[in-house]
């Protein structure tokens, strides 16, 4: 009796390790972007402080602050927009024809605009997809299950080849010389549906798998598709073990990994896919034989699946039946045909049995042709969606949401590094880095990785940071902050506007 327990206790750990193996778990490194609204962080961190004239003195020091830093962007906020109104799709071209350019001036500029774009995404912590972040995306499929291809006939190849020969970055898609995707923070998207068509693909898959592993063709398929299925660095069980322990797992929940078992089959199931939170599309299309085109577009998108990125791709072809489905046609046709002809050579050709024949074929090719009208139908919706529901904006509206954010980022780091110097003292770079995030954790619940170099740059450029001897950081007390940062333009401003309607 005990050698019986013994076994079902292992047979039930081996199940349960085998259902473990099955999730899809991603690893996706920490943001340095703050989670937190900047209002919310001011007020939570001055009602922290115990006096109430230091709390005035902080919340006098972080208008101060915001109204600095934003007086520093000014001009380089101002720059882009002038460039951008010669590259705006719309009315550029009106534009460029009054300056009267040279075509090498022109090109100049572009590429003036990219490098002023590229750095504001960078300080508003946006960073370009990679092909290995790009891999992970699409390795999977969630709503979307049509393939989804680029008409790169479509798209203008030199401009951005032309800047990252300039500027070189490492790991970057192949795609790169014609669009760039740039990805902030992760979410989590769910779906809860009965998922019937889907289902039954997944049953047919199965058995088409099972069928190639019998004749051993799966060899042959695996080799053709090789380099589908090369190593995914973020997988979860290959991550090293020196990995970055502070790094987010986010499960993959999709049907090609569900049980099959009735109560699936029949009922509700939820499927779960991370998500890009913010991304954005830069790119230009390609010029016709009788006009050149200048136009660079910015698309802004949010909470986008990762596995149903391609929603955003710029220029995508209509999608249409895939090889695998017409080889399927093909050798159901053959594999029918064949069993129909054996049927009435045989001297007592059975109806019943040819009737069947006919039946799962005919069966078969209608269930992948309406599959494949569904799946439009999807694809329209997401479509349709992508261009009402996530695209927040493009083009001029894009870049003042972003000049925006590196505002708010920025004042938000030096809020909370400027606290955390003021309640523990002197610190190092990395006790700092530390402090700061664990303050953001205990008092927000929220994880970032926060950008301390940035921060104590700008604390050392408005004066109100130093550094001792032995390199630890120390702030000064709160109303020599406010006296070295002086009285700024918009206090006055609303000082006369107050005395005005007094």
């Amino acid at each position: 009796m005990e050698e019986e327990g013994q076994q079902q206790q292992q047979e039930q750990e081996q199940e349960q390790q085998e259902r473990e193996h099955k999730k899809e778990v991603i690893r996706l490194e920490r943001e340095s972007v703050i989670p937190i609204l900047k209002p919310k962080l001011i007020m939570t961190l001055a009602n922290l402080i115990e006096h109430s004239s230091d709390r005035a003195e902080f919340l006098k020091l972080c208008k101060r602050v915001e109204y600095t830093i934003r007086a520093w962007y000014l001009l380089q906020f101002e720059d882009l927009m002038q460039l951008y109104s010669l590259f705006d799709p719309v009315h550029g071209a009106q534009k460029l024809e009054q300056q009267n350019l040279s075509s090498q001036e022109i090109d100049v500029l572009e590429q003036n605009f990219l490098t002023y774009l590229f750095q504001v995404m960078d300080k508003s912590n946006f960073k370009i997809a990679t092909d290995d972040e790009i891999e992970v995306a699409l390795s999977g499929q969630y709503l979307l299950n049509l393939p989804i291809t680029v008409d790169d006939s479509k798209l203008d190849k030199n401009l951005l080849r032309k800047y990252f020969q300039d500027h070189p970055c490492q790991n970057l898609p192949d795609f790169s010389d014609k669009y760039v995707i740039f990805r902030r923070g992760i979410g989590i998207d769910r779906t809860t549906d009965y998922f019937f068509m889907e289902k039954v693909d997944m049953i047919i898959a199965r058995f088409w798998s099972y069928l190639l592993r019998v004749t051993r063709l799966e060899k042959l398929f695996s080799r053709r598709s090789g380099r589908q299925h090369k190593k995914d660095p973020k997988k979860d069980d290959e991550i090293s073990p020196d990995a970055d322990q502070d790094d987010l797992y986010v499960e993959r929940k999709r049907l090609e990994n569900m049980e099959l078992s009735v109560r699936n089959l029949l009922n509700k199931i939820t499927i779960q896919e991370p998500t890009f939170d913010r991304i954005i599309v830069v790119y230009r299309r390609s010029s016709t034989k009788g006009n050149t085109e200048r136009g660079i577009y910015v698309k802004h998108f949010k909470n986008i699946p990762m596995a149903d990125m391609e929603i955003v791709l710029p220029e995508k072809k209509n999608p249409g039946l895939t090889p695998m489905d017409w080889v399927k046609f093909l050798v159901s046709a053959v594999v029918g045909l064949v069993a129909l002809v054996s049927s009435l050579e045989m001297p007592n050709a059975d109806l019943w049995v040819i009737f069947a024949v006919l039946s799962g074929v005919i069966g078969y090719c209608a269930k992948t042709y309406f599959t494949f009208q569904q799946n439009m139908a999807v694809y329209q919706n997401l479509i349709t969606q992508s261009m009402y529901d996530k695209q927040l904006d493009s083009g001029k509206g894009t870049l003042l949401h972003l000049c925006d954010d590196v505002i708010q980022q920025e004042v938000k780091e030096v809020i909370i590094s400027f606290f955390i110097l003021m309640e523990q003292g002197k610190a190092t770079r990395q006790d700092l880095d530390r402090w700061c995030e664990e303050l953001i954790k205990d008092e927000f619940n929220e994880s970032c990785n926060f950008d301390v170099d940035d921060a104590v740059q700008k604390l050392e450029k408005l004066g109100i940071v130093a550094r001792d001897s032995v390199g630890r950081y120390y702030c000064v007390g709160l109303k020599r902050a406010n006296e070295i940062i002086g009285t700024t333009t918009e206090e006055l401003v609303l000082r006369v506007k107050q005395g005005g309607s007094t």
